[in-house]
């Protein structure tokens, strides 16, 4: 499809696209798509732009992935679809080990996620071999890398379900979200949400990875006084000033 860059739509419409062609290549599951579109409907409430509590928030989730002994970034097919070199560089900037991990889960597509992203940059993918064993989750889901998720006490989370979220939490990890919905149990289970377009707020995060870098006192601040369930309380603010804006 031809998409005019004059047109409104411009980057929504290409992204479209994108992840439209990799359900073809079975990177991204079919039902991602409405994940997807239910994402895109939140960032049209925050006008489509970071507000300055998501970029707190992205800044304080930097600080636990630089404070953390083993930090895991988790990558299911809606992430690696809109954001494989973000992520990527985000993981070497910190470092962190990237794990693959899938809702439609099979051994072929999680192949072909892995293939998918080591095509663009990453190296050293977790995911292939799985095992280890979240409690709280009865099916598959629960599957993860030993070296990975499974040993890690830092994992973010982009674009996860409630479930799996829950249950890292319980398992005692720190959990850090992207997800443009304040309302939804991945949210809320998390020690940080980031309310933001995953392609804003990976880079947002990046940002403050190299700032916070040499700076431990600042950090450990950051993270003493970041408040999920406040912050999420602005995320929701912004969103309604969006709908009634005053003045």
């Amino acid at each position: 499809m031809e998409i005019s860059k004059d047109h409104p739509r411009y980057r929504s419409l290409v992204t479209r696209e994108r992840m439209s062609e990799l359900v073809g290549k079975g990177v991204v599951a079919s039902t991602g798509l409405i994940a997807h579109g239910r994402g895109e409907a939140f960032d049209y409430l925050l006008g489509e732009r970071t507000v300055p509590a998501a970029d707190d928030a992205a800044r304080a989730a930097a600080a636990h992935l630089l404070e953390a002994r083993r930090p895991v970034i988790t990558i299911n097919g809606n992430a690696a679809g809109l954001c494989a070199e973000g992520l990527i560089s985000l993981a070497s900037a910190i470092p962190a080990r990237l794990e693959v991990n899938l809702f439609h889960r099979s051994p072929e597509r999680i192949e072909r996620v892995c293939r998918y992203l080591e095509g663009v940059g990453a190296s050293e993918l977790l995911g292939r071999e799985q095992d280890s064993w979240l409690e709280g989750i009865a099916s598959d889901r629960a599957r993860c890398a030993a070296d990975g998720i499974g040993s890690a006490d830092v994992v973010l989370i982009p674009l996860e379900d409630g479930d799996r979220a829950a249950a890292l939490a319980a398992a005692g990890k720190i959990v850090l979200a992207v997800d443009l919905n304040p309302l939804s149990r991945t949210a809320i289970a998390a020690r940080v949400a980031v309310v933001d377009e995953l392609t804003r707020a990976v880079p947002n995060i990046e940002r403050h990875v190299l700032e916070l870098r040499d700076r431990p006192e600042e950090r450990r601040r950051l993270i003493a006084a970041f408040s999920n369930e406040r912050n999420l309380e602005m995320m929701r603010k912004a969103m309604c000033e969006t709908l009634h804006p005053k003045g």
